[in-house]
């Protein structure tokens, strides 16, 4: 009997999914039947998580996006602060203040490309982290199902 129950104790150390679990055969199954058991519900807990996969849109232009307000905003922020010394705004050529705006836009536009490409990257890392807790919590739900289907009580 002591031999029997290290067996089963060292099956379920190797076979079980991440989280720690408890499994008692109910129905008086062998190790062999366990293991047995253990392995097909692996292979069901696999699948669930593969099949747990969101497929959702790739975060995609979030620097073009950043450019983009980045550059409206430094138009803007060069006209008012063009306004702000009227005196001296006033005496400049028309080209002179299109190219000071063309300049601040520009400049602007490459910080929001940073600030969109950093969100977008920060999007991506949450997306990958919902989607991996997605498919362990899958593939756990899907082990203790087949497990407690095949005669075993799961306890975590």
């Amino acid at each position: 009997m002591r031999t029997f129950t290290w067996g089963c104790l060292l099956a379920l150390s190797v076979v079980l999914p991440v989280a720690a679990q408890t499994v008692v055969p109910l129905k008086g199954q062998s190790s062999q039947q366990m293991q047995q058991d253990m392995t097909d519900c692996n292979s069901v807990a696999a699948n669930a998580a593969s099949s747990a996969t969101t497929s959702s849109d790739p975060k995609v232009g979030g620097r073009v996006r950043g450019a983009a307000k980045g550059a409206a905003a430094g138009a803007v922020a060069a006209e008012v602060r063009g306004q702000q010394h009227e005196e001296l705004y006033d005496r400049a050529s028309d080209d002179a203040k299109q190219q000071y705006r063309q300049n601040r836009a520009g400049e602007v536009a490459a910080a929001g490309a940073a600030v969109g490409a950093s969100r977008q990257r920060q999007d991506r890392r949450q997306d990958r982290r919902a989607q991996g807790e997605a498919q362990s919590s899958a593939s756990a739900s899907a082990y203790s199902g087949c497990l407690q289907g095949r005669g075993y009580q799961v306890s975590p």
